[in-house]
C-alpha cells in the first residue's frame, strides 16, 4: 500500500535557487514549520541537471522526491530545466514546483504547459513565506502519494554536496 511521504521518512527536496538569501529564508522557513525535510541546493540549471543525473560532483546525490525550482537563474534557467526534465524519460515523473517571484499570467501558463506540478509565487513577508511552505508540505508530503523516485544510474566522479537534513 502506498502512503504519503511524511509518514515514511524525511522528504528529499532539491532547491534550485541562485539567490543565497532566498536559500537561507527557505531553510529557515522549513525549520520554523518543523518539517521533516532533507534539503539539497544547487545554484543553476546546469547544476540541477548534473544533480538529477548524478554527474560530476553529484554522483552520490540523493534522488529528490520534489524539486523546488526558481525560474530566473544564470547559465540554464528554470524554464530550460523544466523542459529538459519533461523531455527526459527517467526524470519526467518527478514533481517540479515552481517557486519564484514572477506573477505574470503568461509565465504561469507557460510553466504549466511545460508540465510543472505547481506554481508558487514567493511571498515577500517571512511569516507568509513560512505559511506557504507549511501548506506546500501539508499538500505534497501529507496528502499526495508521490511516485517512487526514478532510478538514475550514478556517474563516475565525486560526492554530492547537499544541504544538511532539517
Amino acid at each position: 500500500m502506498t502512503t504519503p511521504l511524511a509518514r515514511t521518512r524525511a522528504a528529499e527536496i532539491l532547491l534550485v535557487e541562485d539567490n543565497d538569501n532566498d536559500v537561507i529564508l527557505t531553510r529557515l522557513a522549513f525549520q520554523q514549520a518543523r518539517l521533516a525535510v532533507r534539503l539539497s541546493r544547487v545554484q543553476d540549471g546546469e547544476q540541477c541537471m548534473d544533480f538529477l543525473h548524478k554527474r560530476g560532483a553529484y554522483t552520490g546525490a540523493p534522488t529528490p522526491d520534489i524539486i523546488l525550482l526558481d525560474l530566473n537563474m544564470p547559465r540554464m534557467d528554470g524554464r530550460e530545466v523544466l523542459a529538459a526534465i519533461a523531455a527526459d524519460e527517467t526524470l519526467r515523473q518527478l514533481p517540479v514546483v515552481i517557486l519564484t517571484t514572477s506573477s505574470e499570467e503568461q509565465e504561469i501558463l507557460k510553466m504549466y504547459q511545460l508540465r510543472c506540478s505547481s506554481y508558487i509565487i514567493k511571498p515577500v513577508d517571512f511569516a507568509q513565506f513560512v505559511r506557504v511552505l507549511r501548506l506546500f508540505a501539508d499538500y505534497w508530503l501529507e496528502v499526495v502519494v508521490l511516485p517512487p523516485p526514478p532510478v538514475v544510474p550514478a556517474s563516475a566522479g565525486g560526492l554530492a554536496e547537499t544541504g544538511a537534513a532539517l
